[in-house]
C-alpha cells in the first residue's frame, strides 16, 4: 500500500509562514481533499507532497508496502494535473500523448486509441494544442494524469475550465480509474471536485 506521511511540515516565504505543524498520513484507497481559498497555500502544499518543493521544517516520508521510497525517486510514482503545469502547445494531441507515455506507462487496459476515445477529442488528434479551448486542454491534462499507471495521483483544481458535461466526465474517470490509488485533490471548496474524498485537510487550520 502506498503511503505519504507528514511529520510537522511547515513552509514559509521569507519570514511569513504559509502553514506549519502539519502531521498527516495519506493512504491508498482513502482519497483526501485539501481545501482553502485562493492564495491559502494549497498548491505549495501539493508541490511539497510531490517532492518538487522542499519544506522549511519537518519531513515527508514515502513508502509502498512498507518499503521506503527516496524523495529523489518519488517522481516515478506520481502523476499530476495542475493549472500551473502547461502542455507543450506546439504539439498535436497525438504527439503529446506519444511524448507523455515515453515517461509514464498506460494504466492496464488503456492504450493510445482508447485514451483518444476517453478524452473524446479523436477528431482533433492532429490539431495543435495551442488551438484548443481551455476546457479541451483541461481534458487532456486530466486524462494524461489519471490514465497513467502511477500509484499516486495529484489533482489541483481539476474542474477548472470544465463545463457541466466536462465535470461529469471527470467524475466518471475518478470513479473508474482511481479506486486503489492514493489520490489527493486541491480545491477552493468546489464540491464536484472532491465529493468522492473520505479525508479532508483545511489548509487554513495550519496558519500561524
Amino acid at each position: 500500500m502506498m503511503k505519504i506521511k507528514l511529520n510537522n511540515i511547515g513552509k514559509r516565504y521569507h519570514h511569513d509562514w504559509i502553514f506549519r505543524n502539519i502531521n498527516f498520513e495519506f493512504l491508498a484507497g482513502e482519497p483526501c481533499v485539501i481545501i482553502g481559498p485562493n492564495g491559502s497555500g494549497k498548491s505549495t502544499f501539493l508541490q511539497i507532497l510531490s517532492g518538487l518543493v522542499i519544506p522549511n521544517e519537518g519531513t515527508v516520508e514515502y513508502s509502498n508496502n512498507n518499503q521506503i521510497i527516496p524523495v529523489e525517486h518519488i517522481f516515478r510514482h506520481f502523476s499530476i494535473a495542475a493549472p500551473y503545469l502547461d502542455l507543450i502547445e506546439d504539439f498535436t494531441l497525438a504527439e503529446i500523448i506519444d511524448f507523455h507515455f515515453k515517461f509514464k506507462k498506460h494504466l492496464e487496459g488503456v492504450n493510445d486509441t482508447l485514451l483518444l476515445e476517453i478524452i473524446d477529442l479523436k477528431k482533433s488528434k492532429n490539431k495543435h494544442l495551442k488551438y484548443y479551448s481551455s476546457g479541451m486542454k483541461q481534458r487532456v491534462k486530466l486524462a494524461l494524469a489519471i490514465l497513467s499507471d502511477t500509484p499516486i495521483l495529484l489533482l489541483d483544481e481539476p474542474t477548472s475550465n470544465l463545463d457541466k458535461k466536462g465535470i461529469e466526465w471527470y467524475q466518471m474517470l475518478i470513479e473508474k480509474y482511481t479506486a486503489s490509488r492514493l489520490v489527493i485533490v486541491c480545491s477552493n471548496n468546489q464540491t464536484q471536485e472532491y465529493d468522492f474524498c473520505t479525508q479532508k485537510i483545511d489548509i487554513g487550520s495550519y496558519k500561524v
